[in-house]
Parts: C-alpha cells; structure tokens; sequence
C-alpha cells in the first residue's frame, strides 16, 4: 500500500505522474480482474473483458477531445510517437507527393527525418539556430503539400503551440506531451498522435485520432501493420494490443472525465504553470529558458543564473522528496513537467524550496 509518506513530488518528464486511484485500480487489476479469477496481465486481447476495455478506451479518447460523431476513430498502437514519425508519411504522402513540416524542437527534427524518406519534405521554419527557445511563427505553409505536421509541445526544451495555422491540407499533430491537458478546437486537426506516457498512462501504448477522410489517397503499398486503415478496420486489434497500458489509459481517462474533462484539467494546469513561472522569474537566483510567449504550461524548464550553486540547490530539492526535475540530457538545467496528474500542492513544494534556496544564497560568501 503506497502512503503519503512514501510518495514523491514527481516531475518526470515521461514515464511521468499518474493518478493516485489508477496506481490503485491498476493494481487490483494485475492481482484479479474485475472478479474474473485471471490478472489484466493474462486475459486474452480477444476476451469479451478486454474488447469491452478496448471499446471504451477508444470511446472515451474521442469524446473527451469533442470529436464523437465527426468522422474521426481512435486508435491505440504501439511503437510509440517515434513510429507515427514513419507511419503517418507511409498513409499520407502521396508517391512523389511532399509534405510540410515544422521544426519547433528534437522530436520535431526527428519526424522530420523520416518523412524526407518518403519523398519532398518542406521545412516552413525552424527555431534550431537558436536552440528551440520559441516557437516559429509567421511561416507559410505550401498550399499543394499532401499535409502539415508540427507537434504541439516540445518536451525537452519547454515550448508549446499556443495557436495552430489555418490550411486547407490536412493538419497533423504530435500531441505527446500536452494531449488532453487544455480546450483547444480538436477538429482543426486531421490526425493526432500521442505517447501515452506523458498525459495519459504507462509506456507502451500511442493514442491515434485521425479522421478517416483523408486515408487511402497516397497512391503507395503500406505495410499491413503500417496502414491506418488495417488498424481502423481491425478496431485496433490487427495485432495483439498493449493489453496492460490501453487498460491503465483508460482508467486515467476515465479519472479526468470524472474530473470534469479537459475544461477542468485546464484550470489547474494554468494554475501550477503560473505558480511556477512567477517564481522562476521573480527570483533572482533562476531564470527561463524560452520565450515567455511560447512557454510550455506541461513543461517548465529554467537555469540557475550561477551555477556554482547546483549542489545547494540539488541537497534542497531531493530533501524536499522532489524527483525528476533535471534537464534533459541534450540541454542541462532543470525541467520540470507539470502533466495533469501532478497536484497544485507539488508545485508549491518546489516554489518553497527554491524560496529557501535564495534565502540560503543571499546569505552566504562566495
């Protein structure tokens, strides 16, 4: 049994935070099964109980983005983001077609790469020259590419899509890491994708919400396992699925619907991330990193001004029971990520002892 005592302040940037009552309900789950005698862990893909997860999982995911009814399936995959970097050029660049990408960060780049496999692959802008800290923006958008793609949040360097442009292609977005975390008019995109294990539950499953429309137009052979339309026709179980993580999303789903959606979700997010931010630039002793424009509301990331000061710092936090707020490895500092599931009382936590960390500072000799 976890108690509060055991539990930490968790700001990982993924593998991240899950609600309290799905660690509980997951864990009923692996000992029996909804009384069935069998783990979630064991249940056949193909038993009535888990067609019944599998069902409500993708259910849920539409109706909890407002897109019910309006021509879009939900998919759960596996392979996570990094295989819808390949799969969503396999589906909608057509042969000897091109497709328009914006490159806002790592992830960015890396869909990028794989899409130029597949034929002309335009770059609208980028911000790399000067190390991600802002979003593109006032780009355009080649009227005759085969679709659009940026991702919405940018993990590692702390930046996120506060608007998307209007095309008339289709539109893709990575979602990964901000997905069901704020209203924002879902049906402006054509596919989304997300790794679920940012928002949504463990590693080893990736939510695709694509409208069918725009499916079976590239002209090109897509490998079965590949193909969009294998997977909708199959209802996501062309293979066997990540039994275990679709059950874990679901709960969390349902524990955000019951929370009253993403509308509600929302309220709290901006709430942490401008806890947060006030303090980061009320200190003196830290500053940020991007844009305050472009300023990610799931993930903070900020510098000591003088990093002579990181052990203090570091004995501070990890005293305080405060887990994964370093900076990715690519760029150092600290992150850290705010995802649905973090309360408003870990956020204070951290403003508390970044609080006591000036205290110290100011006082002492160098």
């Amino acid at each position: 049994m976890i108690t509060d005592t055991m539990k930490k302040h968790n700001y990982s940037a993924g593998p991240c935070i899950l609600p309290q009552e799905v660690f509980e309900k997951s864990a009923e789950a692996i000992l029996d099964y909804n009384n069935s005698g069998l783990s979630i862990l064991e249940i056949s893909h193909r038993s009535k109980e888990f067609i019944a997860i599998m069902e409500e999982a993708r259910a849920l995911a539409l109706d909890l983005l407002g897109l019910t009814g309006k021509g879009y399936q939900a998919l759960f995959l596996s392979g996570g983001a990094s295989l819808e970097f390949l799969m969503v050029p396999y589906n909608l660049m057509k042969v000897d077609g091109k497709a328009a990408y914006l490159d806002s960060g790592t992830w960015a780049s890396n869909a990028i790469t794989e899409a130029k496999a597949f034929g002309e692959t335009v770059v609208v802008a980028s911000s790399k020259s000067d190390n991600y800290t802002h979003i593109p923006k006032d780009f355009v958008i080649p009227a005759e590419a085969d679709y659009f793609h940026c991702t919405s949040n940018n993990t590692i360097f702390g930046t996120q899509m506060k608007s998307f442009p209007k095309t008339n292609i289709p539109v893709v977005c990575d979602m990964s890491s901000d997905i069901f975390s704020r209203v924002i008019d879902f049906t402006q995109f054509d596919l989304i994708y997300a790794g679920a294990q940012k928002n949504m539950g463990p590693a080893g499953t990736t939510l695709v919400i694509v409208k069918e429309e725009i499916l079976g137009k590239t002209g090109r052979a897509i490998p079965a396992i590949l193909d969009y339309q294998k997977h909708i026709k199959a209802e996501s179980m062309y293979n066997t699925p990540p039994v275990f993580p679709v059950y874990a999303s679901l709960l969390t789903m349902q524990w955000l619907k019951e929370k009253g959606g993403v509308a509600a979700i929302e309220i709290e997010n901006n709430a942490k991330a401008e806890l947060l931010y006030t303090e980061i630039d009320r200190n003196p002793y830290f500053k940020g990193t991007v844009a305050k424009e472009d300023r990610s509301s799931m993930n903070a990331t900020f510098l000591l001004e003088n990093e002579a000061h990181t052990p203090i710092f570091d004995t501070l936090w990890k005293e305080a029971g405060i887990s994964g707020i370093t900076g990715h490895r690519s760029v150092g500092g600290y992150r850290a990520s705010m995802y649905n599931a973090l309360p408003i009382e870990s956020v204070q936590v951290l403003v508390d002892v970044m609080q006591d960390f000036e205290s110290k500072v100011s006082g002492m000799k160098f």
